[in-house]
Formats: structure tokens, sequence, C-alpha cells
């Protein structure tokens, strides 16, 4: 029988390159994460302990500004890596059943920035994990790793095939699925209760999807000045986690 909420398309083409002091160190500190190579400066290796079974390539600063995208930070560090292992979102669900961590849901947010931003968000806040749709969500990539510094290693990431169904699922697990948008009428704090919660984040400009709203338990906003029009969907979700955390 096939379990809900798999990712079963293949992971994308080619290996991702991470860079940074807090992305490189976080995967190799990643149990669940294979690194293949990595290319380095001798100033930044003396401060590290890398396993014996990772080839290391010592390197100029200038030879790494050559492995990595424009003007990317990458303090004398370069990794290629594996893709994580795909999860099962029923596993994840598992893992939170006891516990009141809440659950971040992404409709059609696209823009590596803000996932990477929002994993370090949901790290910081302790949530559960993080649900996006397979095609419709950026790869792992250097630039989410870098945004994550080292979220990305520590919150579980779900792909789902059909984000309408992982959200079924969800309130079957027991969780009120609150929708941000602009538009609804009441604020997050009305909508809270005392139920353990998935906020809903749909994509900058669009939002959500309509039929990802309609999956949702209820719609809210967040109370901001009418000066400003929307927040970046990262912020939203940072100021989201932190008003579910301290309810």
């Amino acid at each position: 029988m096939a379990r809900k909420g798999h990712r079963p398309s293949q992971a994308p083409a080619g290996r991702p390159r991470f860079w940074g002091r807090h992305a490189v160190t976080a995967a190799l500190a990643n149990p669940e994460r294979v690194v293949r190579k990595l290319w380095a400066t001798r100033e930044a290796l003396a401060a590290l302990d890398i396993p014996p079974v990772i080839p290391i390539t010592f390197a100029e600063v200038t030879d790494l500004a050559r492995l990595v995208p424009g003007d990317a930070p990458h303090q004398g560090l370069v990794a290629e890596v594996d893709p994580l292992e795909d999860i099962w979102l029923g596993d994840l669900l598992e893992q939170g059943r006891d516990d009141r961590r809440p659950l971040i849901v992404l409709d059609q947010v696209t823009d590596p920035h803000n996932v990477g931003a929002i994993l370090r968000s949901a790290a910081a806040f302790d949530a559960l994990g993080i649900v996006t749709p397979d095609r419709h969500a950026p790869p792992e990539s250097g630039t989410i790793a870098r945004s994550a510094s080292g979220a990305l290693e520590i919150v579980p990431w779900v792909r789902v095939v059909n984000l309408a169904r992982a959200l079924e699922e969800i309130a079957e697990a027991g969780f009120w699925r609150i929708g941000l948008t602009g538009e609804a009428t009441q604020t997050l704090a009305q909508a809270m209760g005392q139920q353990r919660i998935a906020l809903v984040l749909g994509a900058e400009g669009e939002g959500m999807r309509q039929n990802t709203a309609a999956h949702c338990d209820e719609l809210a906003r967040l109370p901001i000045s009418p000066k400003v029009e929307s927040l970046n969907v990262s912020n939203a979700a940072a100021i989201a986690l932190y008003a579910v955390t301290t309810r």
C-alpha cells in the first residue's frame, strides 16, 4: 500500500554545493547527510575536525570563488553533498504526536532565501518541520543552506505531491490549520485557540491558492499597520511562530 504524503519524484540531478562555515559545519555534523567532497583553505580547515573518509582539496580563496555563485560568502569552505533522504509526512506527524510543536506548510514559496530563512525560524522556535509541495518549492541548494544557517540539517522538510491531501492528513493528526492571509477579518491571536497548530503560508504576491485556503480550518492575518501592504513571507512565518509559541 502506498504511504500518504510521500515524494515519489527523483532528487534533482547533480549534487548541491554548500558554502560558508555554518552550512558546511552543520552538514558535517549531521549523521543523515553524506558529504562527498570538501574544498577549503588551510586556515578554514584548521578549525574543523573532518572525518578521514571525506576527500579534501586545499584551495585558495580565488579558487573557491569559482565553485560558488557570484559573491557567495564561502568563508573558505565549500562542500559537495548528497540531498537528504525523503521524509514521509506520516512519519513526521508520528514524531510530533505527543507534543505541541507547530508545523509550517508553504504553498508555492519558491524563493530559496525565503525557504532558508523560514527553516532558520522553524529551528529557533522548535517547529516540528516544514511541508512543501514537491514541484513548486526549491531543491536543496547552497543558497537555502546559507540562509538557513545550519537549520537545513535539523528541521525536517517533507515534500508532498498533493498539498490539499497533505493538509487533510495534517488535520487527521489533530492540527488546527490556520492560513495566513492579509484579507482575513480575524487576527492570528483570535484564530489560535489551544489546539496544535499548522501555519499555512502562501507565496509572496499570489498568496495561498484557493484550494489550499479551502483546506484550512481558519484564515487569519497578522495585525500589521495599514501603512505596510504586507510582510515578506519569511518575516510573517517568524512572527506567526513566535505568536504560537508564546500564546
